[in-house]
């Protein structure tokens, strides 16, 4: 693919791209400031690897993929630098999110972010990607690299520690 081909493809990529990639990054880092970075280095990262696609998989689960883990590389990367760990640092965000500009929800769902926050790492994910993005399973499953017998039971369990956290707390 010559330079401006797959220039023109990029701009194609992020213009379809971009706003699900955004709001899949900010169901994960929670910040909006965050969530830019991190959608920067995600297109950064695909735009070096679209000549290597094969096509093995659907672009969707390879762009999902890379936003994915670049998404907890940052987290961790972040905690860490905190002198914290991942949950207590989505803690923190969690209490700051009234003061984000950018986040529009009421205290149900500060509440619901507290809880998810709450669960092991898998779980969060497939919880945001089922519930606020409404990815299949199928697609999903390609994303995580996971099966969708286990994808729907680590979103049944997660399903059941919130009920269990929304209504006790």
């Amino acid at each position: 693919m010559n330079p401006k081909t797959q220039n023109v493809a990029f701009q194609e990529l992020l213009h379809e791209y971009q706003k699900p990639l955004y709001n899949h990054i900010r169901n994960i880092v929670l910040n909006h400031d965050d969530t830019d970075d991190v959608l920067q280095n995600t297109f950064v990262k695909v735009f070096q690897h679209l000549k290597n696609f094969k096509g093995d998989s659907k672009l969707f689960s390879w762009m999902y993929r890379i936003a994915t883990n670049e998404a907890i590389t940052f987290i961790n990367l972040k905690s860490k630098r905190n002198g914290t760990t991942s949950e207590a640092l989505q803690s923190k965000i969690v209490d700051n999110l009234k003061a984000d500009s950018f986040f529009d929800g009421n205290e149900i769902q500060i509440k619901l972010q507290k809880a998810i926050t709450l669960l092991p790492e898998k779980q969060q994910l497939v919880f945001k990607m089922k519930y606020f993005e409404e990815i299949k399973y199928e697609a999903m499953s390609d994303v995580l690299g996971t099966s969708v017998g286990a994808l729907k039971a680590s979103y049944h369990h997660a399903v059941k520690k919130i009920e269990i956290y929304m209504i006790s707390n």
